[in-house]
């Protein structure tokens, strides 16, 4: 014999709930959530009621209806969209209950307003979350790592006791994303970094400056001719990365000799401690993903006791309404101020000094031999 399984709800209980309005497909939608945002949205709609008949029943002082904006929030936060609209329903349900029972002061015109706007704040939250396919504030917290791992990738690998090395990276509008980054690697006594400047500034270039620093720091180091590796990259994507220029440094820390490759990026500058000038590099090349074949001028020389390499990129020079050799020749004599207190204390001074004047994204690599 088969046993019949028991339903949940008698027939005739069953008969008056499907004649409830709006009660069956909210169960249905209910069901086909996913297991967290079900619960979630029925924790919610239970507090947004509770709160209505609390507010009615006990006093509308301790539960007031300005806590349903609160309530709104975190939906905005936590739900999907679907499950955010009922809500919004019930937040509505609740708000007619408690004004129909209740003094109408303290749920006037400034009241609705608000929760009006929280709810359209709230909408526009779930919606984005929902094109990233992220829950919660778990996409802020994507950024973060992200922008963490770009800081991390800009970080220079140790060097020997008798080598001094210093990063300074500032941010168009103080944003923590932009489009200026910087990639390195050790191995054995050869360094090699890269400078790369992705046109646009803040957090406009850094969605593509996060792409590109991870695809150019895995070339690093794996190719023999860098730049063309990242030209040729480029120069396939069916989609335009914009301008791109990088400038390419590969030292040997136990002969001090240098090779300097550049692609449309500002030159190299090189102190010299016999003279105690700067040197502009004769490193040239043309934009990376312009021209399939990229051809490098490229600038060698030897790093001596004292001497110094410094790299950067072009908005420490570049100011609107003045020629760009200008720029370069204030930079030089900027860069005089670092020989009294040294090189890694006036780099930091050097990029606030030389940026102070516009708003734009600043890169700046020193690397000197005491």
């Amino acid at each position: 014999m088969s046993s019949r399984p028991v339903p949940l709800i008698p027939p005739r209980l069953r008969a008056i709930l499907v004649r409830v309005p709006f009660l069956v497909p909210l169960v249905r939608f209910v069901r086909k959530s996913s297991s967290k945002d079900r619960h979630l949205l029925v924790a919610f709609v239970f507090v947004t009621l509770l709160i209505g008949v609390l507010g009615v029943r006990v006093s509308v002082l301790w539960f007031s209806p300005s806590l349903l904006i609160l309530i709104t929030l975190l939906g905005g936060l936590q739900l999907k969209l679907r499950s955010l609209a009922v809500l919004l329903c019930s937040v509505a349900v609740a708000l007619t209950y408690l004004a129909s029972s209740t003094d109408d002061r303290y749920v006037g015109p400034g009241l609705l307003i608000a929760v009006g706007v929280t709810a359209v704040l709230a909408w526009l939250m779930a919606r984005t979350r929902g094109s990233l396919g992220v829950q919660g504030l778990r996409g802020d917290a994507m950024l973060l790592e992200l922008r963490d791992r770009l800081k991390r990738q800009s970080e220079l690998p140790a060097l020997p006791k008798d080598w001094g090395a210093k990063v300074v990276l500032k941010q168009a509008g103080g944003s923590s994303f932009g489009g200026d980054f910087v990639v390195s690697m050790r191995e054995g006594t050869r360094v090699e970094i890269a400078v790369v400047d992705v046109s646009g500034k803040g957090v406009d270039a850094g969605t593509r400056a996060l792409m590109l620093s991870g695809t150019f720091g895995g070339l690093l180091g794996s190719v023999r001719d860098f730049l063309p590796a990242c030209n040729a990259y480029l120069h396939r994507q069916r989609e335009g990365e914009g301008f791109v220029t990088a400038v390419h440094l590969s030292l040997d820390l136990a002969t001090g000799g240098y090779v300097i490759t550049s692609a449309g990026h500002p030159p190299v500058v090189k102190f010299d401690a016999g003279t105690g000038t700067w040197r502009v590099a004769a490193a040239k090349g043309v934009v990376l993903g312009v021209v399939p074949d990229l051809q490098c001028e490229p600038d060698s020389g030897v790093l001596r006791k004292g001497d110094a390499l410094m790299l950067y990129t072009d908005g420490l020079i570049e100011q609107p309404g003045r020629d760009i050799d200008a720029g370069l020749d204030r930079l030089l004599g900027e860069a005089e101020r670092l020989l009294p207190s040294g090189f890694a204390s006036g780099a930091r001074q050097l990029v606030t000094t030389m940026s102070s004047a516009h708003n734009d994204d600043c890169a700046l690599v020193l690397i000197w031999r005491p």
